[in-house]
């Protein structure tokens, strides 16, 4: 164990990271508590997200009783630190070899989705004169997948949480609009006539959280669900090349306003997603037993929840009022863009 050196002989002190720790164990352990309470809750209720449950549970305890002082440093440590390592273990869920099998067509499909998503809602954000930055979660958020999407292009565009807000403001929407998807996408799906496996390609297509599309696949039933669930870890392995172009992006306008050679800059590809794509290499061509990918499983579905249930308790609802109806505006238009396309795609080459 490190110590810091003292000069006058007294016995050293730990050193700071020691310190750090024990001062984030009762947020750690609040954060934790509420993933296990949600995942509790989630097993009694199938359908409902552990996800979704925790940001609930994180809102109502930020505008109830409030996070207390002692849990702010683990409660931060939680949303940032437990939602990059949810991140990388979920490339545990992707097989690059089932992901190819929905063939030429629909990959494009998918492309289409996360660019064109991505793009149009980046150019409604403007019209709307919604600010850049939180525009940008939302398209990352609606276009590729829900919440990881925000936190993995916050953690380029946004190192130093200097526009928390935006990131924590970007979940919230995700959460709202994602879940509103869930019934709609079924109903829709019956209303147009479209056969299940086209409506779980829908479902994989538009909706944000794979949570989400879970509930949407499984309300559709037959051969939905597992369709569904391929076009949207389509959808979400399309994360590392976006996280690492605005990594690139961040770059140059960092060299644009004069950072020196010695700064900081962000890294192309960030640590957090080398380990998302090193787990959907191992995925794929190692052969994992059934307990290590239900453990990760897990412990993914464990971390995110913490992590969303720490983002939810700085959710205070007298500040989301205040952002004003431009990015709800935005963010209704960005799941029909994204909805709109999917289905055009779908119908292309169902």
């Amino acid at each position: 164990m490190a110590y810091e050196s003292r000069k006058d002989g007294a016995r050293p002190t730990r050193a700071p990271a020691v310190q750090r720790l024990r001062a984030s164990a009762p947020g750690l352990a609040v954060s934790l508590l509420a993933a296990g309470a949600s995942s509790g809750i989630g097993l009694l209720r199938p359908g409902v997200s552990p996800l979704i449950i925790a940001i609930v549970l994180g809102v109502l305890v930020a505008n109830t009783i409030g996070v207390p002082t002692a849990c702010a440093a683990g409660v931060d440590f939680s949303a940032k630190k437990f939602l990059r390592a949810g991140i990388v273990l979920l490339g545990l869920q992707l097989v690059l070899t089932d992901i190819v099998d929905l063939g030429a067509a629909l990959l494009v499909v998918v492309v289409c989705i996360v660019g064109g998503g991505m793009l149009g809602t980046i150019l409604l954000g403007r019209l709307l004169r919604v600010p850049s930055g939180l525009t940008l979660l939302i398209a990352c958020g609606f276009a590729i997948c829900g919440a990881a999407a925000v936190a993995g292009a916050a953690g380029v565009t946004d190192p130093d949480d200097e526009a928390e807000h935006d990131t924590i403001t970007a979940v919230a929407l995700v959460v709202l609009f994602g879940t509103l998807m869930i019934p709609l996408i079924p109903m829709a799906a019956q209303l147009l006539g479209m056969g299940q496996e086209d409506a779980g390609m829908w479902a994989g297509g538009s909706i944000h959280e794979i949570a989400q599309v879970v509930a949407a696949g499984g309300a559709i039933g037959g051969g939905a669900l597992g369709v569904a669930v391929v076009v949207k870890l389509a959808r979400v392995l399309l994360l590392a090349p976006v996280v690492a172009g605005l990594s690139i992006r961040q770059r140059r306008l960092g060299r644009v306003a004069g950072v020196t050679s010695g700064a900081k800059l962000p890294p192309i590809i960030p640590l957090f997603m080398l380990g998302f794509i090193a787990m959907v290499v191992l995925r794929t061509f190692a052969p994992l037993p059934d307990g290590v990918l239900a453990a990760g499983g897990v412990l993914q579905t464990g971390l995110l929840a913490a992590a969303m249930f720490a983002l939810g308790c700085g959710v205070r609802i007298r500040n989301l009022v205040r952002v004003g109806p431009r990015p709800f505006v935005l963010a209704a238009l960005a799941t029909l863009l994204v909805g709109a396309i999917a289905y055009g795609g779908v119908r292309l080459v169902g």
